[in-house]
Protein backbone atom coordinates (compact mmCIF):
# COMPACT_ATOMS: atom_id res chain seq x y z
CA UNK A 1 0.00 0.00 0.00
CA UNK A 2 1.55 3.40 -1.15
CA UNK A 3 0.65 6.44 0.88
CA UNK A 4 1.01 9.76 0.51
CA UNK A 5 1.12 10.48 4.86
CA UNK A 6 2.93 8.67 6.82
CA UNK A 7 3.04 10.20 10.61
CA UNK A 8 5.55 8.59 13.21
CA UNK A 9 4.96 9.41 17.04
CA UNK A 10 7.18 8.03 19.43
CA UNK A 11 4.09 6.85 21.64
CA UNK A 12 0.61 6.82 20.53
CA UNK A 13 -1.75 9.71 21.06
CA UNK A 14 1.76 11.71 19.90
CA UNK A 15 0.34 12.12 16.67
CA UNK A 16 -3.37 12.74 17.48
CA UNK A 17 -2.32 15.55 19.80
CA UNK A 18 0.75 17.12 17.50
CA UNK A 19 -1.61 16.81 13.94
CA UNK A 20 -5.08 15.17 13.90
CA UNK A 21 -6.66 18.31 12.07
CA UNK A 22 -3.86 18.29 9.97
CA UNK A 23 -4.56 14.31 9.23
CA UNK A 24 -8.29 14.85 9.00
CA UNK A 25 -8.13 17.64 6.48
CA UNK A 26 -5.98 15.31 4.29
CA UNK A 27 -8.09 12.88 4.58
CA UNK A 28 -10.82 14.93 3.34
CA UNK A 29 -9.14 16.24 0.28
CA UNK A 30 -8.34 12.71 -0.54
CA UNK A 31 -5.01 11.85 0.52
CA UNK A 32 -4.37 8.48 1.98
CA UNK A 33 -2.33 8.27 5.48
CA UNK A 34 -1.01 6.05 7.82
CA UNK A 35 0.10 5.97 11.67
CA UNK A 36 3.28 4.29 12.97
CA UNK A 37 4.28 4.47 16.54
CA UNK A 38 7.85 3.78 17.98
CA UNK A 39 6.55 2.11 21.64
CA UNK A 40 3.02 1.09 23.30
CA UNK A 41 3.32 3.99 25.91
CA UNK A 42 4.21 1.31 28.57
CA UNK A 43 5.65 3.81 31.01
CA UNK A 44 2.81 6.16 30.83
CA UNK A 45 1.46 7.27 34.58
CA UNK A 46 -1.96 5.83 33.79
CA UNK A 47 -3.46 2.63 32.21
CA UNK A 48 -1.38 0.03 30.60
CA UNK A 49 0.22 -1.18 27.28
CA UNK A 50 -3.02 -3.11 26.65
CA UNK A 51 -5.06 -0.03 26.95
CA UNK A 52 -3.17 2.34 24.78
CA UNK A 53 -3.33 -0.41 22.06
CA UNK A 54 -6.98 -0.18 22.21
CA UNK A 55 -6.99 3.49 22.24
CA UNK A 56 -4.97 3.80 19.31
CA UNK A 57 -7.15 1.77 17.27
CA UNK A 58 -10.23 3.53 18.16
CA UNK A 59 -8.47 6.72 17.50
CA UNK A 60 -7.41 5.35 14.43
CA UNK A 61 -10.79 4.70 12.92
CA UNK A 62 -11.87 8.25 14.53
CA UNK A 63 -9.07 10.02 12.24
CA UNK A 64 -9.94 7.12 9.10
CA UNK A 65 -6.10 6.23 8.43
CA UNK A 66 -5.54 3.39 6.25
CA UNK A 67 -3.27 2.01 8.38
CA UNK A 68 -1.54 1.66 12.03
CA UNK A 69 1.04 -0.25 12.78
CA UNK A 70 3.20 0.07 16.36
CA UNK A 71 7.06 -1.30 16.11
CA UNK A 72 7.19 -2.12 19.96
CA UNK A 73 10.35 -0.21 20.55
CA UNK A 74 11.05 0.23 24.68
CA UNK A 75 9.60 3.31 25.79
CA UNK A 76 11.62 6.02 26.48
CA UNK A 77 15.01 3.20 26.52
CA UNK A 78 14.59 3.30 22.16
CA UNK A 79 17.58 5.25 20.99
CA UNK A 80 19.05 5.92 17.24
CA UNK A 81 21.47 3.14 16.23
CA UNK A 82 21.30 1.54 13.22
CA UNK A 83 19.10 -1.40 14.62
CA UNK A 84 16.38 1.15 15.09
CA UNK A 85 16.80 2.71 12.04
CA UNK A 86 16.89 -0.02 9.84
CA UNK A 87 13.16 -1.08 11.86
CA UNK A 88 11.88 2.60 10.62
CA UNK A 89 13.32 2.79 7.15
CA UNK A 90 11.14 -0.69 6.42
CA UNK A 91 8.26 1.34 7.40
CA UNK A 92 9.53 4.06 4.92
CA UNK A 93 10.10 1.64 2.08
CA UNK A 94 6.65 -0.80 2.84
CA UNK A 95 4.51 2.75 2.76
CA UNK A 96 6.96 4.81 0.33
CA UNK A 97 4.98 8.14 1.34
CA UNK A 98 5.57 11.77 -0.15
CA UNK A 99 5.35 13.52 3.22
CA UNK A 100 6.64 12.12 6.46
CA UNK A 101 5.16 13.65 9.62
CA UNK A 102 7.04 13.34 13.25
CA UNK A 103 7.36 14.05 16.58
CA UNK A 104 8.49 17.73 17.61
CA UNK A 105 12.81 18.49 17.40
CA UNK A 106 12.81 19.24 21.30
CA UNK A 107 10.35 18.42 23.65
CA UNK A 108 9.80 18.21 27.62
CA UNK A 109 9.33 14.35 27.12
CA UNK A 110 12.98 13.06 25.62
CA UNK A 111 11.35 10.18 23.70
CA UNK A 112 9.97 13.07 21.35
CA UNK A 113 13.17 14.63 20.68
CA UNK A 114 14.83 11.17 20.23
CA UNK A 115 12.02 9.91 18.10
CA UNK A 116 12.33 12.91 15.80
CA UNK A 117 16.06 12.60 15.13
CA UNK A 118 15.34 8.82 14.84
CA UNK A 119 13.04 9.28 12.09
CA UNK A 120 14.66 11.98 10.17
CA UNK A 121 17.98 9.99 9.97
CA UNK A 122 15.77 7.10 8.45
CA UNK A 123 13.99 8.67 6.41
CA UNK A 124 17.45 9.78 4.64
CA UNK A 125 18.99 6.56 4.52
CA UNK A 126 16.12 4.71 3.44
CA UNK A 127 17.37 6.31 0.12
CA UNK A 128 20.07 4.94 -0.06
CA UNK A 129 20.27 1.50 -2.68
CA UNK A 130 22.74 -0.23 -0.76
CA UNK A 131 20.97 -0.32 2.43
CA UNK A 132 18.88 -3.43 2.02
CA UNK A 133 15.87 -4.42 3.58
CA UNK A 134 13.32 -7.11 3.72
CA UNK A 135 9.86 -7.36 4.86
CA UNK A 136 8.12 -11.09 5.18
CA UNK A 137 11.05 -12.18 2.75
CA UNK A 138 10.82 -10.05 0.09
CA UNK A 139 13.21 -7.19 -0.50
CA UNK A 140 12.19 -3.42 -0.43
CA UNK A 141 13.26 -0.74 -3.11
CA UNK A 142 14.64 2.63 -1.46
CA UNK A 143 12.51 5.42 -1.09
CA UNK A 144 13.18 8.77 0.24
CA UNK A 145 10.03 10.98 0.85
CA UNK A 146 10.41 13.93 -0.80
CA UNK A 147 9.28 15.70 2.47
CA UNK A 148 9.97 15.74 6.45
CA UNK A 149 8.01 17.86 8.76
CA UNK A 150 7.86 18.28 12.73
CA UNK A 151 4.82 18.68 14.10
CA UNK A 152 4.87 21.08 17.66
CA UNK A 153 4.06 19.47 21.01
CA UNK A 154 4.52 20.37 24.51
CA UNK A 155 6.44 23.37 24.24
CA UNK A 156 5.94 26.66 22.12
CA UNK A 157 8.37 25.88 19.21
CA UNK A 158 7.99 28.77 16.40
CA UNK A 159 6.43 27.18 13.67
CA UNK A 160 7.77 27.45 10.14
CA UNK A 161 4.35 27.21 8.63
CA UNK A 162 0.86 26.55 9.84
CA UNK A 163 -1.83 24.34 8.35
CA UNK A 164 -5.46 25.84 8.39
CA UNK A 165 -7.36 23.14 10.17
CA UNK A 166 -10.74 25.09 11.21
CA UNK A 167 -13.54 22.46 10.50
CA UNK A 168 -11.93 19.83 11.89
CA UNK A 169 -11.25 20.53 15.89
CA UNK A 170 -14.11 18.61 16.96
CA UNK A 171 -13.03 15.10 14.85
CA UNK A 172 -9.36 16.20 16.20
CA UNK A 173 -10.44 16.45 20.00
CA UNK A 174 -12.78 13.50 19.74
CA UNK A 175 -9.62 11.82 18.03
CA UNK A 176 -7.56 12.73 21.63
CA UNK A 177 -10.39 11.52 23.94
CA UNK A 178 -10.59 8.29 22.69
CA UNK A 179 -7.26 7.63 24.63
CA UNK A 180 -9.94 8.46 27.92
CA UNK A 181 -7.40 6.56 29.99
CA UNK A 182 -4.29 9.40 29.66
CA UNK A 183 -6.09 12.56 29.78
CA UNK A 184 -7.96 14.49 32.51
CA UNK A 185 -10.99 12.92 34.05
CA UNK A 186 -12.03 14.67 36.88
CA UNK A 187 -13.64 11.01 38.41
CA UNK A 188 -9.68 9.28 38.39
CA UNK A 189 -8.16 7.79 40.92
CA UNK A 190 -4.99 7.76 39.26
CA UNK A 191 -2.10 9.56 39.92
CA UNK A 192 -1.53 13.29 37.88
CA UNK A 193 0.69 13.98 35.66
CA UNK A 194 1.29 16.64 33.19
CA UNK A 195 -1.27 15.68 30.56
CA UNK A 196 -3.71 14.63 32.77
CA UNK A 197 -4.70 18.12 33.87
CA UNK A 198 -7.39 20.33 32.98
CA UNK A 199 -5.40 22.82 31.94
CA UNK A 200 -3.76 20.70 29.01
CA UNK A 201 -6.63 20.16 27.83
CA UNK A 202 -7.66 22.79 27.49
CA UNK A 203 -5.16 24.13 25.99
CA UNK A 204 -5.21 22.04 22.83
CA UNK A 205 -8.19 24.21 21.41
CA UNK A 206 -6.55 27.74 22.53
CA UNK A 207 -3.22 26.74 21.08
CA UNK A 208 -5.19 25.66 17.41
CA UNK A 209 -6.91 29.17 18.35
CA UNK A 210 -3.58 31.24 18.73
CA UNK A 211 -2.01 29.90 15.88
CA UNK A 212 -5.21 30.26 13.73
CA UNK A 213 -5.29 33.97 14.93
CA UNK A 214 -1.94 34.85 13.80
CA UNK A 215 -2.62 33.91 10.15
CA UNK A 216 -6.17 34.73 10.08
CA UNK A 217 -8.19 31.74 10.28
CA UNK A 218 -10.47 30.24 13.17
CA UNK A 219 -7.83 26.89 13.99
CA UNK A 220 -4.43 25.90 13.21
CA UNK A 221 -1.46 23.57 13.26
CA UNK A 222 1.93 24.23 13.48
CA UNK A 223 5.02 22.74 12.08
CA UNK A 224 8.76 22.93 11.72
CA UNK A 225 10.92 22.21 8.71
CA UNK A 226 14.26 20.72 7.44
CA UNK A 227 14.83 22.46 4.78
CA UNK A 228 13.59 26.16 3.36
CA UNK A 229 10.39 26.13 2.14
CA UNK A 230 9.75 26.97 -1.73
CA UNK A 231 7.63 28.48 -3.65
CA UNK A 232 6.79 27.97 -8.01
CA UNK A 233 5.62 31.88 -7.06
CA UNK A 234 4.35 34.07 -5.16
CA UNK A 235 1.54 33.13 -3.21
CA UNK A 236 1.87 29.37 -4.19
CA UNK A 237 3.88 27.44 -2.08
CA UNK A 238 5.24 23.87 -2.48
Amino acid sequence: MKLDILAFGAHPDDVELGCAGTILKEISLGKTVGIVDLTRGELGTRGSAEIRNQEANAAAKILGVSVRENLEMRDGFFVNDEKHQLEIIKMIRKYQPEIVLCNAIDDRHIDHGKGSKLVSDACFLSGLRKIETTVDGESQDAWRPKLVYHYIQWKNIAPDFVVDITGFTDKKIESILAYRSQFYDANSKEPESPITSKNFFESLNYRSQDLGRLVGVDYAEGFTVERYLAVNSLGDLI
